[in-house]
C-alpha cells in the first residue's frame, strides 16, 4: 500500500493485535476500517470518539486519496478542544489516516489511554514518546 501523502510504499507492523500500515517517510499511519477501535479494545469509549468525528467542510486542505479505494478522502475534527485536529477519512469507509503525531493526539485529547499503554507501544515503535512533552 502506497501512503496518501507521499506516496511511498508503507510497511505493515503490528501493534496490540492490530496490523497498522507507516509510512517511514513521513511517520503517518493508515487504520483500516475497524482497527481504531481494535487498539482502543473498550467498545463504549471508541464509539464515543468515532461520534465526536465531525466532516470540516470549510478546510482549505488539499484531499488525499485513500490509499485502498483511491477516492478523494474527509477530512474530520475529532473532538472539539483546540487547536484544531484534523485527520483523514475514507469516504466509503475503508480507514483512516493519521499524519504524524495525530494518533498521539486523539488519545491524549479524549483520554482513552488510561496507563499510556498504546502510547508507549507507538513510542516503542516509532522512537517518540509524546508522554516526556510538557
Amino acid at each position: 500500500m502506497d501512503c496518501p501523502v507521499c506516496k511511498n510504499a508503507m510497511i505493515t507492523l503490528e501493534l496490540e493485535e492490530v496490523e497498522i500500515d507507516y509510512c517511514t517517510d513521513c511517520g503517518g499511519i493508515w487504520l483500516d476500517a475497524g482497527e481504531l477501535e481494535m487498539l482502543l479494545g473498550e467498545p463504549e469509549k471508541a464509539k464515543q470518539l468515532l461520534d465526536s468525528f465531525k466532516a470540516d467542510r470549510q478546510c482549505s486542505e488539499k484531499p488525499r486519496k485513500c490509499p485502498i479505494c483511491d477516492k478523494k478522502m474527509q477530512k474530520i475534527i475529532v473532538g472539539q478542544s483546540q487547536p484544531t485536529l484534523l485527520i483523514d477519512k475514507c469516504s466509503k469507509g475503508d480507514g483512516l489516516w493519521f499524519d504524524k503525531g495525530e494518533l498521539h493526539d486523539i488519545f491524549d485529547r479524549a483520554q482513552l489511554d488510561e496507563g499510556s499503554k498504546i502510547q508507549g507501544l507507538l513510542a516503542d515503535m516509532f522512537g517518540h514518546d509524546k508522554r516526556d512533552e510538557g
